[in-house]
């Protein structure tokens, strides 16, 4: 009995600890501020397209997130469920850390997502954003520099998008 409470108890640690890679919460840190320009701004999509984030006067919300976390999952579920991915003036990029391109295929069909993913199996792009801590929202104005960061493991990070 007292194994079986201990697994039980192991498990909600896990559970809580949101989308974190240890059970121990992780100091999160976010390479970028307000006012810095956007440390990459060119891309290839999962369908070969090339992004250049130069080429669009539009606002942009870069979404760093992983398939498997349900942070992630709920804040996908939270963006197709609202109006920010139907705006014209908004362009929306999700960045999947350590995904493949199929994953993400995969993951925007069950998902329903309109946007365009970028697959980032070595974390060479979420890494020159923060340390750690997914979902993580960038918005960025029409000149490419960052308005805000979200960390979206709050219970809908979307109300937070706003320019």
């Amino acid at each position: 009995m007292k194994a079986f409470k201990s697994l039980i108890l192991s498990l909600l640690v896990i559970v809580i600890s949101g989308c974190a890679n240890t059970a121990k919460q992780p100091q999160y840190l976010t390479y970028v501020k307000p006012g810095d320009h956007v440390p990459i701004s060119q891309f290839v999509d999962t369908q070969g397209n090339n992004i250049d984030l130069s080429q669009s006067s539009n606002n942009k919300l870069l979404i760093l997130f992983a398939t498997w976390c349900h942070d992630s999952q709920r804040t996908m579920t939270l963006l197709e469920n609202s109006n920010i991915h139907l705006s014209p003036n908004i362009d929306i990029i999700g960045i999947g850390r350590e995904e493949t391109v199929a994953a993400l295929n995969t993951f925007a069909v069950e998902y329903e997502l309109n946007f365009s993913l970028v697959a980032d199996e070595d974390r060479a792009i979420y890494s020159q954003f923060a340390n750690s801590g997914i979902p993580r929202l960038i918005l960025l104005d029409a000149d490419n520099k960052v308005v805000k960061t979200i960390i979206g493991e709050t219970d809908n990070p979307i109300k937070e998008v706003v320019w």
